[in-house]
């Protein structure tokens, strides 16, 4: 691969470089980039104010707000100081003019340092936060003590930044203005058209305009973000466009199925498929009859049947004469779709298989050259299906389950797995998270896409409660009746905060009070536990040993067991809609009615009592989807904090779905007329690649 453009290094500079930024404050820029290394110029100038706080200097001292941030200009009248044996006491300052004066109060600051900032008799500017007491104004500790020959009106405007513990916005600007003074303007990426239309400034420009702002106007509102926006919004679209020209420019194969193991898989079905499945169904079937590789993503809300498109899709591609192959993110999941496929596959007369990193050496070999032979035609497994040692005969369909917990390569690795026959699989790539619009087209845009938008006949609407935790006694009691009765219950425990080892021990603690009402019924499972104990746990729970699996959000995907008929979410008011909607999706998978109780401690805000007002109203995933994006953020609807998808640093889904459109319009045309981006505008959007850090991209170009 060629080296980075030369004109980039200075973005990629280690952030401790700057002038001022020691030792002592290296580290908290690093925590600040929350990237798990040294920060770098680019991390630091990423990082953008939220807010600006405006010091413009008011006329005089009765033009001021008596409430609020205020910057006056005065002369210091008297000195207050705490009296004799009162240390607690506050030493007070009047700063006076013309017409009137404020109070400036003083805690726990020595005397003489107090009065050589404020000498009897000098002018001084003071800015901070102005407030009534006792009908007059008030200023507890001014953020700045100025002459006024050191006030900068051009500096007025004062960014304030998300901070770590031990840095200060000041400290942050100061640093970002010594970072912007060392760049240079790059060759412009943009569309000429498009920067004239929206007024744009160029891309180092709109830097400097949100972290040296000249207005008190909120950054996202600015012209500056909204062009940062849409360059991090083209970045990703031109990356999943190369992409998709690069799996369909490969060799695919055309396959035709005679529909007998369908018939048959159908048969055996209790029931008939809803039309989003038929629907899907005949989407596959086009797409693998075209010689060009299948490239699509299968959404589905809980409970929508993407299991069986699955298993059709595969029947398929066996009737051709080829393999299939199944991936899934986790043990659980993947042998709960072998379980699954293993009836239909029987009556089909299907040859299935199984492969997990747990495998036994024997039946892991037994496996691997049952693969390599062709005596296996439907392969199930997590990421040990994609390692080296691993080899097909004919692989002609790769189906990977819950996209968004595995990056871009993984599902390259298995779908490069087609065999001596040449050709690269066709991909499927299916998802149990109900993603909006705008998110299917920034993460998934290299993919078409079907969507399973019923639910099988039959099922009863889960029934929804909100539960506050003051009610917690009476809730166990009645939980021993429904256990009395039959029931079995899922207790998820709430998030506590980034660390595995504390949700754990809530999970434990909870565990322990549960235990001690239902000796012998209540399992635990959390994710610091081995697989292989996890497991013995739940296959306990199924069989109907426990009747309480007290868990944390590891089974919010890929737990199935339609036995289970209630579900029990502590705290609730933490969680995120789509992840709630998400656990109440393991309950209401058999017959009869289910309950989904969300435990929430009061007193709920307004808006957190209407987002779980939604959950009792509606059942529909995308609908809550699209509510959880307008309150949280892609990041959090998506899980990318966790997974390999990118997170958009710039971008606000929400607030730039227009410029998603027209970047997903100029990456395609880009894309199709300069494939490796070779023009001069294809080499300028290279380097917005490596600032954006579309690292599939620039290795898919050999960028340079």
């Amino acid at each position: 691969m060629s080296l980075r453009p030369s004109d980039l290094d200075p973005w990629f500079a280690p952030v401790a470089r700057l002038p001022g930024i020691g030792p002592k404050l290296a580290p908290l820029f690093d925590h600040l980039a929350g990237r798990g290394g040294p920060a770098r110029i680019l991390d630091l100038l990423f990082h953008l104010p939220l807010a600006v706080t405006d010091r413009s200097l008011h006329a005089t001292i009765a033009a001021a707000p008596m409430e609020g941030i205020a910057t006056v200009r005065g002369t210091v009248e008297a000195h207050r100081p705490a009296p004799p044996g009162r240390a607690k006491a506050p030493h007070r300052v009047i700063l006076g003019d013309e017409t009137g004066d404020v109070t400036l109060v003083f805690f726990r600051l020595p005397q003489a340092q107090i009065e050589a900032m404020l000498p009897l008799g000098a002018t001084r500017i003071v800015s901070g936060r102005m407030e009534p007491f006792d009908g007059l104004r008030q200023m507890v500790h001014p953020d700045r003590i100025l002459p006024p020959a050191k006030y900068d009106p051009a500096e007025a405007f004062e960014p304030a930044y998300p901070l770590t513990e031990g840095l200060s916005h000041r400290r942050v600007n100061a640093a970002a203005r010594a970072a912007l003074a060392r760049l240079r303007p790059l060759p412009e990426w943009q569309d000429e058209a498009l920067l004239a239309r929206e007024n744009w400034p160029d891309f180092t420009a709109a830097l400097a305009a949100l972290h040296q702002p000249r207005q008190a106007i909120p950054p996202e509102e600015t012209s500056a973000w909204r062009r940062l926006a849409y360059d991090e919004l083209l970045a990703g679209q031109v990356a999943l466009r190369l992409l998709r020209a690069r799996e369909q420019g490969e060799a695919g194969r055309a396959i035709h199925g005679d529909g007998r193991l369908r018939r048959a898989i159908l048969a055996h079905l209790p029931y008939a498929l809803t039309g989003a499945q038929r629907r899907a169904i005949a989407e596959i079937e086009a797409d693998l009859a075209r010689p060009e590789r299948m490239l699509r993503l299968l959404q589905g809300d809980v409970g929508a049947g993407k299991t069986i498109v699955a298993a059709l899709a595969m029947a398929i591609a066996v009737e051709g004469g080829h393999q299939a192959a199944m991936m899934a993110p986790t043990e659980i999941l993947a042998r709960q779709h072998h379980e699954r496929l293993a009836p239909l596959a029987e009556a089909a007369g299907i040859r299935l298989g199984l492969l997990t990193g747990r495998a036994a050496g024997g039946e892991r070999n037994a496996t691997l050259a049952a693969l390599a032979g062709g005596e296996l035609d439907i392969v199930v497994g997590t990421h040990a299906l994609f390692q080296n040692d691993v080899v097909f005969r004919d692989l002609a369909l790769a189906i990977v389950d819950e996209q968004h917990r595995f990056g871009v390569h993984q599902r390259l690795a298995l779908a490069h797995k087609g065999g001596s026959a040449g050709p690269a699989a066709h991909l499927l790539v299916m998802t149990a998270t109900p993603i909006p619009r705008t998110l299917v087209l920034s993460y998934f845009g290299d993919l078409d896409i079907s969507v399973l938008d019923e639910k099988p006949p039959g099922r009863e609407p889960v029934d929804t409660r909100l539960v506050n935790q003051e009610r917690l006694a009476e809730m166990i009691e009645g939980l021993g009746r429904a256990i009395a009765a039959g029931s079995r219950i899922y207790w998820v425990c709430p998030l506590v905060e980034e660390s595995e080892k504390i949700d754990a021990a809530a999970a434990e603690a909870r565990h322990a009070d549960l235990a001690r009402h239902f000796p012998g019924r209540v399992g635990l499972v959390h994710g610091r536990m081995a697989a292989a104990e996890k497991d013995e746990v739940i296959a306990r729970f199924a069989a109907g040993d426990l009747a309480v699996l007290v868990a944390t959000t590891v089974i919010e995907v890929g737990v199935d067991i339609p036995a289970a008929n209630v579900m029990v979410i502590e705290e609730a008011q933490r969680f995120g809609l789509a992840q709630l909607h998400q656990l109440r999706g393991r309950v209401g998978r058999g017959g009869g009615q289910s309950r989904a109780i969300l435990l929430y401690r009061g007193p709920l805000s307004e808006t957190a009592r209407a987002r779980l007002e939604i959950l009792r109203s509606t059942e529909d995933g995308f609908r809550i989807a699209e509510e959880d994006l307008r309150l949280r953020g892609e990041g959090d609807v998506l899980g990318t904090r966790q997974s390999g998808m990118p997170g958009f640093r710039i971008a606000r889904l929400d607030r730039h779905q227009d410029l998603l459109r027209i970047a997903r319009d100029d990456a395609t045309l880009l894309v199709a007329r300069d494939p490796r981006l070779e023009t001069p505008r294809g080499a300028a959007i290279r380097r917005l690649l490596y600032l954006f850090e579309r690292d599939e991209a620039i290795r898919l170009i050999g960028a340079g």
